[in-house]
This record gives structure tokens, sequence and C-alpha cells, in this order.
């Protein structure tokens, strides 16, 4: 059960990092192609503070609190699943902490700059 468990913090991890990922590019095409749903608030208020809580956490030096989880339900490094195996090859990466740090505070930088040139639009 804990594996199960641990398979799916693991999934909701990669979820929402393909989520602030994504989201970026998706708004520059949608705003090209006239989608009105990325201008949505409430869509791009969660993607920028994703973006900026996943920056403060790496400039404050602290873990992800998912990761800590996963680690924790796994018991550490060991047993995984066939997709905890694939899904740890697309989500983490044997670098230096200073590059995930610096990746992260211009993937902010970025977002906030969208926010600028393609501002979301409140609905009256």
């Amino acid at each position: 059960m804990r594996l199960l468990l641990a398979d799916l913090v693991l999934i909701l991890h990669f979820a929402i990092a393909l989520f602030i990922v994504g989201a970026l590019p998706l708004v520059w095409l949608g705003a090209a192609a006239g989608w009105r749903w990325v201008r949505h608030f409430g869509f791009r208020v969660l993607h920028l503070f994703a973006i900026l809580l996943v920056a403060a956490q790496a400039v404050a030096g602290l873990w992800c609190p998912l990761t800590l989880l996963e680690d924790a339900l796994r018991g550490g490094p060991g047993e995984r699943s066939f997709i905890a195996r694939w899904v740890h090859a697309l989500l983490y990466y044997d670098l230096p902490l200073w590059v995930f740090t610096a990746a992260y505070i211009a993937f902010a930088a970025l977002v906030v700059l969208t926010w600028w040139r393609v501002p979301p639009q409140r609905r009256h």
C-alpha cells in the first residue's frame, strides 16, 4: 500500500511539474491563436503561484514536500514500479542544486514577463 501511495504522490508531482512547464508555452501559443482560456485569471494566478513557490523553495534551500513525502513512503531509495522508474527518469536529474535554483528563478521571471506581455483578464 505504501508503494502505491508513493507512486500516486510521484504522479501528482509529475502532473504539477507538467502544469508549470507546459502552461507557459500554451499561454504564448494561445495568445497568438486567440484562445481566451489562456487569459483566465484563476488559471494564470495558479500558474504564477506554483512557479514562485518552487523558486522560493529552491532559493531557501528547501526540498519539495512531495519529494520528501514520496521518499518517506518508499522508505528511501529502493524498489520502484515500472511507471515510477519512468516518471523518475523524466522528473529527476542528477545536477548540482544551483542549476535547478537558477532554472526555477529564470522560469519564474519568464512567467512574470508573460503576465506583462499576455496579461490575464478578470471577468466583469
